[in-house]
């Protein structure tokens, strides 16, 4: 089921729900200037067996208001559209899963709106904490001096756009469902200020799972472990052969890694 939600005066949101509406409520929240539909479809089917699976385009993204250039907003302002989200759904607390800066979204929800989130699960992401990280032999490293992205991706990154076959199903289906080609740069320019967290997660109640991806190439290891160290009560759990991207090998690994998680919490029943 397909319809658009209000977040604020001028702004809505594609929203698409899938699975029994009766069941406990799953939010996927998508990364920096990316559509719903980077959620693939058989990852969000193998989800939806167990819950009311929602997925939606961020502002500027996708069929969602683009009006960045004529409104800016911070990115704080797309953690609270989540929250719109489930306001507008009835939906009163919901398990969160959120990719690359949809994961910096959700660490925001768990720290702000705790009664919302039934529980989280972060992938592809960096802490919004600036606590140390701990080194397996005890020694501690700035939060700040952890790596970034690897150079191999940003060469990647700067090369022309080429038409990779299969692989490109995805950008086609992305722009048919957009309705245009033009790329969006809103999150990059949005305020990226205020978004530290470090007490609220490090005090935090909210059953977390981190996600580990051994080929992450923009938090390489060992943001996912840093991340788990810095929010209270985590767990991780590793992927192999993941990396910043969700193809089909993944999915099922990744489901049930998810769902073992959400059906754990204690509250993961209608």
């Amino acid at each position: 089921m397909e319809h658009h939600v209000h977040v604020t005066p001028g702004v809505r949101l594609w929203v698409e729900e899938r699975g029994a509406t009766d069941a406990p409520a799953l939010v996927l929240v998508m990364g920096a200037q990316a559509s719903g539909l980077g959620w693939p479809d058989e990852l969000v089917e193998l989800l939806a067996a167990r819950h009311r699976v929602i997925r939606y385009d961020h502002r500027d993204t996708g069929r969602s208001t683009w009006s960045f250039d004529e409104h800016p907003y911070p990115l704080t302002a797309l953690a609270e559209d989540a929250v719109r989200v489930l306001d507008a759904l009835d939906v009163e607390r919901a398990h969160l899963v959120g990719m690359s800066l949809g994961g910096m979204l959700v660490q925001l929800l768990v720290a702000d709106h705790p009664e919302r989130v039934l529980s989280a699960t972060l992938i592809g992401t960096g802490a919004l904490s600036s606590v140390p990280y701990e080194h397996g032999d005890g020694t501690r490293s700035p939060a700040a001096a952890l790596p970034g992205v690897s150079p191999a991706l940003l060469e990647l990154w700067s090369r022309s756009v080429e038409d990779h076959g299969p692989e490109a199903e995805l950008e086609r289906r992305v722009v048919a469902h957009t309705g245009h080609h033009r790329v969006g740069s809103a999150h990059a320019r949005a305020d990226s200020s205020g978004m530290d967290r470090t007490d609220a997660l490090a005090s935090t109640r909210v059953p977390t799972l981190v996600v580990s991806a051994p080929a992450e190439p923009v938090y390489p290891p060992p943001h996912a472990h840093h991340i788990a160290q810095a929010i209270r009560g985590a767990r991780l759990v590793e992927v192999p052969g993941m990396g910043h991207a969700l193809p089909r090998e993944v999915h099922a690994p990744l489901a049930a890694a998810i769902l073992d998680h959400t059906g754990g919490t204690g509250a993961h029943r209608p």
